[in-house]
């Protein structure tokens, strides 16, 4: 019975996934999430249903527009494949649990803002007030214990962010430290702090590797919303399973 509610849950984060698409390309944008209908970004076509089959329809497509031939981004498949992934994940590690409801909705965000992030560099407030709203409800209901640790959390996230912002004088954008605050209400204190090491380790990594490789220059701004988000998710599903692991390796 778990095989079958894994894969139900991959089935709707592939669903979810498509639709996650449309919201972090579209709401930067300031566009209707509903209207117009999917279609080809250069030719205007309309896409069938059965070109908005989640990853399935780009294979078959090939990766190009069935119409004018333009290549699909890779994000949209890659995103779909992500959320489902990330929805049976959080099944099989919280079960029927209330906590459940918040996992899928972190989800959710973290995916909606890694696409706008990559595609326009921005995180819209729009998104992040709907979820803030959505994860102090759910806060409410399935507290931290102790109960306050959401609210330490995030206003230690955006804290520490807005201090790095002045100290690198705009290195840091301002959804970035937006971001965080939202990220408290559900992550706490240990695992916010556990974040912001995880996406800084991981955004150095990958600026160096591109120096090294001649396809950054300095002061070329890159997007820190995907780096942010794979911290948050292993502080989020790994954070005691990380800290026993430190404390084993002090000891």
């Amino acid at each position: 019975m778990n095989a079958i509610y894994l894969l139900l849950f991959v089935l709707f984060g592939l669903l979810f996934g498509s639709f996650f698409n449309v919201i972090g390309l579209r709401v930067p944008k300031k566009e209707s999430i509903i209207y117009p209908n999917s279609h080809c970004t250069n030719c205007k076509h309309e896409l069938s249903w059965w070109e908005l089959i989640p990853v399935l329809s780009y294979l078959f497509l090939h990766g190009k527009c069935r119409k004018c031939r333009t290549k699909i981004s890779p994000i949209y498949p890659m995103m779909e494949a992500i959320t489902g992934g990330l929805f049976a994940l959080s099944y099989y590690y919280l079960g029927w649990e209330m906590e459940l409801l918040a996992a899928l909705f972190f989800v959710s965000l973290l995916v909606i803002i890694t696409v706008s992030d990559l595609e326009y560099m921005i995180i819209p407030d729009k998104i992040l007030i709907v979820f803030l709203l959505l994860f102090i409800a759910i806060r409410i209901f399935e507290p931290l214990n102790p109960w306050w640790d959401s609210i330490v959390g995030a206003v230690l996230g955006f804290a520490i962010l807005y201090l790095l912002a002045i100290v690198s004088r705009g290195g840091m954008g301002g959804g970035d430290i937006k971001l965080f605050f939202v990220l408290g209400i559900i992550l706490g204190t240990k695992a916010i702090i556990m974040t912001l090491f995880f996406a800084s380790l991981l955004g150095s990594l990958v600026g160096i590797i591109q120096m090294l490789f001649h396809k950054w220059k300095k002061k070329t701004p890159i997007p820190f919303g995907p780096f942010i988000s794979i911290g948050a998710l292993l502080s989020y599903f790994y954070r005691d399973t990380i800290l026993e692991w430190y404390i084993q390796f002090l000891s």
